[in-house]
């Protein structure tokens, strides 16, 4: 009998010493605020959640909320392990929490794949109000379907590329949605309208979403940028104007870009920053030009002396992701949001 009870002994603490791994869910959240958008796309969109290993069994536990923001051409089943890609989130957020410095949390991805291939995370009549869909749509859904900590202080907001973009945007928009920000490899933090630069002669070449296809990633990126910051509803069939035309600067509709990149605005917002409980963000050393400008970020928010975390680290703009994510981002959020139980 004492050797069975052994057996049984063994076997429950060989299990409990298994690594733990969350589910994933995928759900479709309607976003009225991107009904009628001009590009055509779905306002119904596809929403990866994973629940941590503990989710199904605790019933009485609630949970931060972690939003994450894919990149450009990027999707939901690239980050979620469903296509191969340089991420696959649920594996990382296992891994993450299994080292021990990670706690639980609930992670949120919505599809921001649109027909340009990015929606830049923007308020666009071409590409629809991303803004609103991500701060109040998509918080509003996980809120009401999911046990999560209500209010800023149990929710983070974070991005890769466009979605590091995203982030800031968003968050210090929205500082009573979201308490914690952290920023991957943003890109677009300063607006690049140069007629010659790379994308926009070929861009001009552009006449149908058809073409898009077909264009190189340069030049679907100058698209995707016109689409959301620069939307014209009387310009059909792609409804945005572009800042060269026939390769002549337009001036207008480049300040309509600069008016869109962060690091032109961030002067506006710094209350909305100040009341951030957390910030951080980082690049590649090798990924040059994003780098370049996070350490301008770096900059203002000192000159404000709005406390952050700021990191260049060896690495190109797609290398050490899932690291960064696992060692950085998520000890991160489990540093600064609340885990603090609240009932609804």
């Amino acid at each position: 009998m004492r050797l069975g009870g052994l057996v049984i002994l063994a076997a429950l603490f060989s299990a409990a010493s298994q690594p733990q791994h969350g589910t994933v869910e995928r759900v479709v959240v309607h976003g009225k605020a991107l009904e009628g958008n001009l590009e055509g796309d779905s306002p119904d969109r596809d929403v990866a959640v994973y629940l941590p290993p503990s989710y199904n069994t605790a019933r009485k536990l609630r949970y931060p909320v972690v939003y994450m923001l894919h990149g450009f051409t990027d999707d939901v089943d690239h980050w979620w392990g469903v296509k191969p890609h340089f991420v696959n989130l649920p594996a990382v957020i296992d891994k993450a929490l299994a080292g021990g410095k990670t706690r639980e949390m609930i992670v949120v991805m919505p599809n921001a794949y649109t027909r340009y291939q990015g929606s830049m995370y923007s308020t666009s009549a071409t590409t629809g109000d991303w803004e609103n869909f991500v701060a109040s749509e998509l918080v509003a859904y996980v809120d009401s379907h999911y046990r999560t900590i209500p209010g800023a202080a149990g929710r983070g907001l974070a991005g890769h590329s466009m979605g590091g973009y995203g982030a800031i945007r968003i968050g210090m928009k929205h500082p009573e949605v979201f308490s914690s920000v952290y920023l991957l490899s943003p890109c677009c933090m300063a607006a690049s309208i140069q007629p010659g630069g790379p994308g926009m002669a070929p861009a001009e070449a552009i006449h149908s979403p058809a073409d898009v296809e077909k264009a190189n990633f340069f030049t679907k990126a100058a698209i995707a940028s016109a689409a959301a910051w620069s939307p014209n509803p009387k310009n059909p069939p792609l409804y945005f104007d572009l800042p060269s035309k026939n390769g002549e600067f337009q001036p207008a509709i480049a300040a309509k870009w600069a008016a869109n990149a962060p690091l032109a605005i961030l002067d506006q917002y710094i209350p909305n920053l100040k009341r951030l409980h957390a910030i951080a963000f980082d690049a590649g050393a090798q990924d040059a030009a994003i780098a370049a400008t996070i350490k301008v970020l770096d900059g203002i928010l000192n000159a404000y002396e709005i406390r952050h975390t700021f990191e260049i680290y060896e690495g190109t703009h797609l290398s050490r992701i899932a690291e960064r994510i696992e060692t950085k981002t998520l000890p991160f959020f489990s540093t600064n949001l609340s885990f603090t139980q609240t009932r609804r």
